[in-house]
């Protein structure tokens, strides 16, 4: 009877947890923001690692090459996450190939950490775009490899399953207004590696992302 009780009281603390755990906004102008919208480009995403749970020892430059690494990571699964819907004739717009966007960058010679003192404006023109999705990771581990999803009750009820967060956000061209948001808690539930964490966010949002064609 205890171990029911127990388990029911852990439910009703999680459920508005889970919750919370993740924020979606869309623009009430996003329609009309967006009418004339060809193509998105997809950019790195700026990083913050946390290492100091990790058993090695990282220097600065090293910790500043992961942290572009995994930026990089979220491009590439995000990438993949939309040419899949796009195959499957699931979003109205076309994205720019992240290997075009990444050259564009390095030939205006603009690094990931330099990527928030432009404006959204100031980088769809510098590639030719519409509309940019970027955003952020902070984490306290590295996604792109395999991370340990097995359950651990003590850790959960210490409050130490979270390690990161992750916000996307696409950005018109004209305005740079924001169109879409979306700000997720990850933790060791949310998937073993970067693309199954991305894929496992976006099916969750997709309703709410507002390119998804409506059936």
């Amino acid at each position: 009877m205890k171990k029911i009780v127990f388990i029911f009281l852990l439910f009703c603390v999680n459920v508005p947890f889970a919750n919370a755990q993740k924020k979606i906004y869309v623009s009430d102008s996003f329609e009309e923001l967006s009418k004339d919208h060809k193509i998105v480009a997809i950019l790195p995403f700026q990083t913050t690692l946390d290492l100091k749970s990790d058993k090695k020892t990282y220097s600065e430059a090293q910790i500043a090459e992961l942290e572009e690494r995994e930026g990089v990571a979220v491009q590439q699964a995000l990438e993949s996450y939309f040419l899949d819907r796009k195959r499957k004739k699931k979003l109205k717009i076309e994205f720019q190939d992240i290997k075009t966007t990444n050259r564009l960058l390095k030939k205006a010679e603009i690094t990931i950490e330099d990527l928030d003192i432009y404006a959204p404006q100031e980088l769809c023109k510098i590639l030719k775009v519409d509309a940019i999705v970027s955003g952020s990771l902070t984490s306290r581990l590295l996604i792109s490899e395999e991370v340990d999803t097995s359950f651990d009750l003590i850790t959960y009820l210490k409050g130490k399953s979270d390690y990161g967060k992750i916000i996307i956000k696409l950005s018109n061209k004209d305005t740079g207004k924001l169109l879409w948001r979306y700000e997720k808690i990850i933790n060791r539930k949310s998937g073993k590696n970067t693309k199954n964490i991305i894929n496992k966010m976006m099916r969750i949002a997709s309703r709410k992302f507002p390119y998804e064609e409506k059936l």
